[in-house]
């Protein structure tokens, strides 16, 4: 159990400096929403961001992946973290310079033409991200969660001031001062997504400052053995995350591809999709947060005798919460909608719940992923992850032109089941882990036997009192449920075990 508490204690650090990053970046949603209504440009915007997430797999390389994994060995300390800097420095720099110079095709192949700054501000945004990518994985590494924590809630603070200051503040200072400096810093001609860009940019760089540091204070050495050894570890790892980054980005620009443009509405479709898919982030957000934490503490727990059953303890303690938040999410729909303030966007909220269950089966591929990353076998992660890149494609293509998001929906929902489902019968022929999987499945049909109770009862009770009040019943016979059969567990807990009659057996 001490294992599990200290990578519960490493995804409260390291993962909740993420979630309360992400849930303040969340709370822009109503914000940007309201400031775009009537307009492409939120659809255009997540265009642009959804273009910037896939490159910006291409630039890491999957290189802080590999330093978890090789920081391990002794011979390689002193000069693995400069060779794979310099490696890093070196490819966003010619990447990021490529994107610039070509920024005009680019522009004109996401349906941005009229805007080619916005890859330019694309570009500096990843280069920084970048560069800041192995200093914070040396930060995880040293175990200095505060300062993780501090440099990336800092960030986004910024970036969240920032963004108000020149949607809201310059338009009204420019009007009521038109001769003054603001006439320099603020272009409403730019767009509203431009200056959005340029407040990300500006917390990039900021951050980047802060991490300045890591960046200095070792030899600048390249070890080109060390350098290949990498690379044959990390390509298949960086065609995963390409691929990963298909199904997780790609439908929205099929949307757009595949959508009619006239009146903007392949924009408008693109608009609502993004606004609702961001009430499936309450999973998302977990699963990055336990991802920050699971990365590290996974590979210094394989040298252990017990890693085997500790993993399959973390997926049963993993499985249990996202299928309460599952619940959470679903029946306080009526109250997390309004963080859309764009109504007419409500229209798809049906995709919400498909979502959310995507994003469990996509949380827990990355909880079974760990036998090909101890392997070494990463060419296994490459070709599932390209098998759900291929469902995402295929789906898309053809049923966009008929079911608009929903069929994007329901591919994300296809793709993370298959790529969960082939990664766990492989695994366990590589590197058997006695996961409770019957149990585990059992929980999630619970929740999703729930669920369709609350929508059954709510379709003949409208009333918003009563949908929130029943859901938070059926969220108790949840809790209920599960402590009952996860007792034993629970009460090896150091807090909640005390309330369930364990602590003292526990600490003893």
């Amino acid at each position: 159990m001490s294992s599990i508490k200290k990578l519960a204690g490493e995804t409260v650090w390291y993962g909740a400096s993420s979630i309360f990053a992400k849930f303040l970046n969340y709370m822009l949603t109503p914000y940007l929403a309201a400031k775009f209504k009537g307009t492409p440009e939120y659809g255009q915007m997540s265009l642009v961001y959804a273009a910037i997430s896939f490159v910006n797999i291409g630039v890491l390389f999957g290189l802080d992946y590999a330093f978890f994994r090789y920081i391990q060995r002794k011979e390689m300390q002193k000069s693995l973290y400069p060779t794979l800097l310099i490696s890093l420095l070196s490819s966003t720099t010619l990447i990021c310079s490529l994107l610039i110079l070509f920024r005009v095709p680019l522009a004109k192949a996401i349906d941005i033409a009229e805007y080619p700054h916005y890859i330019v501000l694309g570009a500096l945004l990843i280069a920084f991200d970048a560069f800041s990518a192995l200093p914070f994985a040396r930060l995880r590494h040293e175990g200095r969660p505060r300062k993780f924590a501090m440099i990336r809630i800092s960030g986004i603070v910024l970036n969240i001031a920032l963004t108000f200051f020149f949607l809201t503040l310059c338009p009204k200072l420019l009007k009521t001062h038109p001769n003054s400096i603001i006439a320099l810093i603020y272009r409403p001609r730019l767009g509203f997504v431009t200056y959005v860009l340029l407040a990300n940019v500006i917390q990039n760089l900021f951050q980047l400052f802060l991490l300045a540091p890591f960046l200095r204070g070792f030899k600048w050495n390249f070890d080109k053995a060390i350098w290949k050894e990498v690379m044959i570890y990390s390509l298949p790892l960086t065609i995963a995350g390409f691929g990963g980054m298909i199904n997780e980005t790609f439908d929205r620009i099929m949307l757009d591809m595949r959508l009619t443009h006239e009146n903007h509405y392949a924009a408008y479709q693109v608009g609502i999709y993004s606004g609702c898919y961001k009430l499936s982030l309450l999973i998302t957000l977990f699963v990055q947060a336990f991802r920050m934490g699971a990365e590290p503490f996974f590979f210094r727990q394989s040298v252990e005798d017990s890693a085997q059953r500790t993993y399959a303890r973390v997926m049963k303690f993993f499985v249990i919460l996202v299928s309460g938040m599952f619940l959470f999410v679903t029946v306080y729909i009526d109250i997390w909608k309004f963080f859309i303030t764009d109504h007419s966007m409500w229209a798809g909220l049906r995709i919400v719940p498909i979502l959310l269950f995507a994003n469990i089966f996509l949380g827990i591929y990355y909880n079974l992923s760990i036998w090909y990353k101890l392997s070494k076998s990463t060419k296994a992660g490459a070709y599932i992850t390209l098998i759900g890149a291929a469902i995402t494609l295929i789906i898309n293509y053809i049923f966009i032109p008929y079911y608009s998001y929903m069929a994007s929906a329901w591919a994300t929902f296809i793709c993370y089941g298959s790529m969960m489902v082939i990664s766990f019968v492989w695994g366990q022929k590589v590197y058997r882990v006695p996961y409770a999987w019957k149990k585990l499945l059992a929980y999630m049909v619970i929740v999703t036997i729930l669920y369709f109770i609350h929508k059954g009862a709510t379709a003949m009770w409208k009333n918003t009192a009563f949908s929130l009040g029943f859901g938070t019943l059926l969220l108790g016979v949840y809790a209920a449920f599960i402590l009952r059969i996860e007792k034993r567990e629970f009460q090896r807990l150091p807090v909640i075990g005390k309330y369930l009659g364990g602590a003292t057996k526990a600490a003893a």
